[in-house]
Protein backbone atom coordinates (compact mmCIF):
# COMPACT_ATOMS: atom_id res chain seq x y z
CA UNK A 1 0.00 0.00 0.00
CA UNK A 2 1.26 3.14 -1.07
CA UNK A 3 1.60 5.66 1.99
CA UNK A 4 -0.20 9.14 1.96
CA UNK A 5 2.59 11.94 1.86
CA UNK A 6 2.33 15.65 4.07
CA UNK A 7 4.26 18.24 4.50
CA UNK A 8 3.44 20.44 7.53
CA UNK A 9 3.24 23.84 7.45
CA UNK A 10 3.23 26.32 10.88
CA UNK A 11 5.29 28.85 12.54
CA UNK A 12 5.04 26.70 16.15
CA UNK A 13 7.91 24.30 16.47
CA UNK A 14 5.53 22.40 18.84
CA UNK A 15 2.39 22.36 16.74
CA UNK A 16 4.36 21.06 13.86
CA UNK A 17 6.02 18.11 16.28
CA UNK A 18 2.52 17.18 17.72
CA UNK A 19 1.31 17.23 13.57
CA UNK A 20 4.19 14.97 12.88
CA UNK A 21 3.70 12.71 15.93
CA UNK A 22 -0.35 11.98 15.11
CA UNK A 23 0.32 11.86 11.36
CA UNK A 24 3.48 9.52 11.28
CA UNK A 25 1.20 7.34 14.30
CA UNK A 26 -0.38 5.85 11.20
CA UNK A 27 1.19 3.55 8.64
CA UNK A 28 -0.19 4.51 5.44
CA UNK A 29 1.18 8.08 6.14
CA UNK A 30 4.31 9.57 5.48
CA UNK A 31 5.76 13.22 6.59
CA UNK A 32 8.23 14.03 4.00
CA UNK A 33 8.85 17.95 5.16
CA UNK A 34 8.08 20.74 7.54
CA UNK A 35 8.52 24.36 6.84
CA UNK A 36 8.20 27.37 9.32
CA UNK A 37 7.05 30.02 6.94
CA UNK A 38 4.49 30.66 3.78
CA UNK A 39 7.81 30.64 1.71
CA UNK A 40 9.33 27.48 2.92
CA UNK A 41 5.76 26.02 2.52
CA UNK A 42 5.76 26.75 -1.56
CA UNK A 43 8.93 25.44 -1.73
CA UNK A 44 8.21 22.32 0.11
CA UNK A 45 5.19 21.87 -2.10
CA UNK A 46 7.64 22.38 -5.36
CA UNK A 47 9.99 19.88 -4.26
CA UNK A 48 8.55 17.42 -2.13
CA UNK A 49 5.37 17.13 -4.01
CA UNK A 50 3.29 15.68 -1.01
CA UNK A 51 -0.28 14.59 -1.50
CA UNK A 52 -1.33 16.67 1.01
CA UNK A 53 0.13 19.98 2.99
CA UNK A 54 -1.23 21.24 5.94
CA UNK A 55 -0.84 24.92 5.55
CA UNK A 56 -1.29 27.48 8.87
CA UNK A 57 -3.07 30.50 8.19
CA UNK A 58 -0.75 33.13 10.18
CA UNK A 59 2.87 32.83 9.52
CA UNK A 60 5.41 35.42 9.80
CA UNK A 61 6.15 36.57 6.06
CA UNK A 62 4.36 34.61 3.74
CA UNK A 63 1.11 34.30 5.29
CA UNK A 64 -1.10 31.16 4.95
CA UNK A 65 -3.22 32.64 2.29
CA UNK A 66 -0.24 34.24 0.34
CA UNK A 67 1.24 30.62 -0.11
CA UNK A 68 -2.11 28.99 -0.34
CA UNK A 69 -2.36 31.26 -4.00
CA UNK A 70 1.88 30.62 -4.91
CA UNK A 71 0.79 27.16 -4.43
CA UNK A 72 -1.84 27.19 -6.61
CA UNK A 73 0.20 28.99 -9.67
CA UNK A 74 2.68 25.42 -8.88
CA UNK A 75 -0.55 23.26 -10.63
CA UNK A 76 0.66 20.57 -8.26
CA UNK A 77 -2.05 17.43 -7.28
CA UNK A 78 -1.09 18.68 -4.02
CA UNK A 79 -4.18 19.36 -1.17
CA UNK A 80 -3.97 21.73 0.70
CA UNK A 81 -5.67 21.74 4.22
CA UNK A 82 -5.41 25.08 6.01
CA UNK A 83 -5.09 25.12 9.75
CA UNK A 84 -7.09 27.77 11.54
CA UNK A 85 -8.53 28.20 14.77
CA UNK A 86 -12.11 29.72 14.81
CA UNK A 87 -11.69 33.46 14.64
CA UNK A 88 -9.91 33.46 11.62
CA UNK A 89 -12.99 32.18 9.41
CA UNK A 90 -12.61 34.80 7.24
CA UNK A 91 -8.61 34.18 6.19
CA UNK A 92 -10.36 30.80 5.77
CA UNK A 93 -12.46 31.79 3.26
CA UNK A 94 -10.38 33.71 1.43
CA UNK A 95 -8.32 30.73 1.08
CA UNK A 96 -10.92 28.07 0.08
CA UNK A 97 -11.51 30.56 -2.52
CA UNK A 98 -7.57 30.72 -3.69
CA UNK A 99 -7.67 26.31 -3.83
CA UNK A 100 -7.36 25.04 -0.47
CA UNK A 101 -8.82 21.97 -0.18
CA UNK A 102 -10.46 22.52 3.28
CA UNK A 103 -9.62 23.60 6.89
CA UNK A 104 -8.83 21.92 10.23
CA UNK A 105 -8.87 23.27 13.43
CA UNK A 106 -5.68 22.97 15.66
CA UNK A 107 -7.59 21.15 18.57
CA UNK A 108 -9.14 18.73 16.86
CA UNK A 109 -8.69 15.57 18.07
CA UNK A 110 -6.11 13.23 16.05
CA UNK A 111 -7.84 11.25 14.59
CA UNK A 112 -10.17 13.58 12.78
CA UNK A 113 -7.01 14.93 11.66
CA UNK A 114 -5.92 11.54 9.69
CA UNK A 115 -9.10 11.25 8.54
CA UNK A 116 -9.44 14.70 7.03
CA UNK A 117 -5.60 13.86 5.21
CA UNK A 118 -6.39 10.62 3.96
CA UNK A 119 -9.91 11.65 2.60
CA UNK A 120 -8.17 15.01 1.15
CA UNK A 121 -5.51 12.80 -0.44
CA UNK A 122 -8.50 10.84 -1.89
CA UNK A 123 -10.44 13.69 -3.06
CA UNK A 124 -13.08 13.15 -0.66
CA UNK A 125 -15.91 15.41 0.47
CA UNK A 126 -16.48 15.02 3.92
CA UNK A 127 -14.27 18.17 4.20
CA UNK A 128 -17.64 19.71 4.34
CA UNK A 129 -19.35 18.09 6.55
CA UNK A 130 -18.66 19.36 10.17
CA UNK A 131 -20.90 22.28 11.20
CA UNK A 132 -18.16 24.55 11.69
CA UNK A 133 -17.43 24.56 8.00
CA UNK A 134 -21.20 25.10 7.21
CA UNK A 135 -20.72 28.16 9.54
CA UNK A 136 -18.05 29.32 7.95
CA UNK A 137 -19.72 28.84 4.34
CA UNK A 138 -23.21 30.64 5.48
CA UNK A 139 -20.70 33.68 7.43
CA UNK A 140 -18.67 34.56 4.13
CA UNK A 141 -20.84 33.05 1.20
CA UNK A 142 -23.81 35.03 1.27
CA UNK A 143 -23.70 37.76 -0.87
CA UNK A 144 -24.48 36.97 -4.57
CA UNK A 145 -21.50 37.80 -7.04
CA UNK A 146 -21.51 38.38 -11.24
CA UNK A 147 -19.00 35.39 -11.22
CA UNK A 148 -22.40 33.02 -11.40
CA UNK A 149 -25.19 34.09 -13.74
CA UNK A 150 -28.48 32.65 -14.16
CA UNK A 151 -27.73 31.25 -17.54
CA UNK A 152 -25.10 29.10 -15.96
CA UNK A 153 -27.17 27.75 -13.82
CA UNK A 154 -29.49 26.92 -16.33
CA UNK A 155 -27.06 24.17 -17.46
CA UNK A 156 -27.96 22.07 -14.58
CA UNK A 157 -30.77 19.77 -14.96
CA UNK A 158 -33.19 20.38 -11.76
CA UNK A 159 -32.44 17.75 -9.94
CA UNK A 160 -28.41 18.86 -10.09
CA UNK A 161 -29.62 22.14 -8.79
CA UNK A 162 -31.15 20.17 -5.88
CA UNK A 163 -27.56 18.47 -5.42
CA UNK A 164 -26.33 22.09 -5.52
CA UNK A 165 -28.41 23.85 -3.35
CA UNK A 166 -27.59 21.01 -0.86
CA UNK A 167 -23.73 21.00 -1.37
CA UNK A 168 -23.91 24.91 -0.52
CA UNK A 169 -25.70 23.53 2.86
CA UNK A 170 -22.98 21.50 3.57
CA UNK A 171 -24.11 18.18 3.07
CA UNK A 172 -22.64 15.00 2.58
CA UNK A 173 -23.62 12.54 -0.36
CA UNK A 174 -25.16 10.31 2.06
CA UNK A 175 -27.13 13.26 3.89
CA UNK A 176 -27.91 14.54 -0.27
CA UNK A 177 -29.48 11.00 -0.97
CA UNK A 178 -31.38 10.67 2.01
CA UNK A 179 -33.07 14.24 1.42
CA UNK A 180 -33.56 13.68 -2.07
CA UNK A 181 -34.77 9.87 -2.07
CA UNK A 182 -31.92 8.78 -3.94
CA UNK A 183 -28.98 6.46 -4.44
CA UNK A 184 -25.83 8.06 -3.04
CA UNK A 185 -24.49 6.72 -5.87
CA UNK A 186 -26.72 8.73 -7.51
CA UNK A 187 -25.93 11.83 -5.81
CA UNK A 188 -22.16 11.06 -6.86
CA UNK A 189 -23.10 11.14 -10.55
CA UNK A 190 -25.08 14.40 -10.32
CA UNK A 191 -22.57 15.85 -7.98
CA UNK A 192 -19.79 15.08 -10.84
CA UNK A 193 -21.86 16.69 -13.25
CA UNK A 194 -22.27 19.55 -11.73
CA UNK A 195 -18.48 20.12 -11.15
CA UNK A 196 -18.32 19.70 -14.93
CA UNK A 197 -20.84 21.26 -16.17
CA UNK A 198 -19.93 24.69 -14.48
CA UNK A 199 -16.07 23.90 -14.57
CA UNK A 200 -15.76 23.76 -10.68
CA UNK A 201 -12.11 21.71 -9.46
CA UNK A 202 -14.48 20.24 -6.30
CA UNK A 203 -17.21 20.42 -3.80
CA UNK A 204 -16.14 23.08 -1.76
CA UNK A 205 -15.82 25.35 -4.65
CA UNK A 206 -19.25 24.34 -5.29
CA UNK A 207 -20.46 25.12 -2.05
CA UNK A 208 -19.31 28.87 -2.46
CA UNK A 209 -20.64 29.13 -5.82
CA UNK A 210 -24.03 27.99 -4.64
CA UNK A 211 -24.24 30.82 -1.91
CA UNK A 212 -22.27 33.43 -3.99
CA UNK A 213 -25.35 32.80 -6.62
CA UNK A 214 -28.14 32.79 -4.42
CA UNK A 215 -28.90 29.41 -4.75
CA UNK A 216 -28.14 28.13 -1.27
Amino acid sequence: MTATTVGIADDQPLVRSGLRMILEGEPDVEVVGEAGDGAAAVDLVSTARPDVLLLDVQMPGVDGIAAMQQIAGLQTSTKVLMLTTFDLDEYVYRAMRAGASGFLLKDMPGEDIVAAVRQAARGGDALLAPAVTRRLIDRFASKPSPRTTRAELDRLTPREVDVLRLIGRGRSNAEIASELFIGETTVKTHVARVLMKLDLRDRVQAAILAHESGLA
